[in-house]
């Protein structure tokens, strides 16, 4: 079959650019998220000091209203772009405030036996703070982006999310795109997680950081 060149020509006239506006467009977005400043980091210094592998993180603060309320504690951050080495000490833990209405108690620490995945999810008034792999991720679950996590992730790349309680699932919808969502929620004792890029998973409750992860290399 002949190959009419001329049409070829124009199909490549009319895609090529297209590509190349798309692939410098987000170069340019990922540079832009690269370089985009920081808040200022108010994260309290006794948190990164180390100590953090020796809490019991089964004795749940009781949210009773005699301490601290959220915003009685300064936000934490994720420290520079090397992460925690150290698995930092908990975020709340002087804060008693009860969990806004309609939010599912998601507290405590969770490994994924088959992804060796592990975090903490700490959690008072509508204020909710994720701790993994050398990220601290504080944030509001109020459904808006100015108050949902401003940090980085494991790339040094700037992120944003809405946080917010819904039918008992705690989404985070990153830059405010529904497609872009992580979901947390209480299925049967054991915490499930969803997220885009990392899949899905299913974790259960451990009282303390595993020894061989307290500590962690840089990024």
């Amino acid at each position: 079959m002949a190959v009419d060149r001329r049409r070829v020509r124009r199909v490549l006239g009319i895609a090529l650019p297209v590509v190349a506006m798309t692939v410098a467009a987000v170069a340019g977005v990922r540079g832009y998220l690269s370089h985009w400043p920081r808040p200022a980091d108010t994260t309290e210094a006794r948190l990164l000091t180390g100590g953090g592998g020796e809490v019991d993180h089964c004795d749940l603060p009781v949210l009773d209203g005699s301490g601290l309320t959220a915003d009685e504690i300064p936000v934490a951050y994720t420290p520079g772009c090397e992460g925690w080495t150290e698995w930092p000490l908990p975020v709340l833990a002087a804060c008693t405030e009860p969990l806004t209405e309609g939010a599912p108690d998601l507290r405590g620490l969770w490994l994924d036996d088959d992804s060796g995945h592990l975090e903490r999810v700490e959690q008072c008034g509508d204020r909710v703070v994720v701790t993994t792999v050398g990220l601290i991720h504080d944030m509001r679950a109020d459904g808006t982006l100015r108050n949902g996590a401003n940090d980085v992730n494991p790339s040094c790349t700037r992120i944003r999310n809405r946080t917010r309680y819904r039918d008992g699932v705690l989404e985070m919808d990153g830059y405010g795109i529904p497609w872009i969502r992580v979901e947390r929620w209480m299925e049967g004792g054991e915490l499930r997680w969803t997220h885009p890029q990392a899949g899905d998973h299913r974790m259960r409750r451990v009282c303390q950081v595993p020894a061989d992860r307290v500590t962690r290399e840089p990024y």
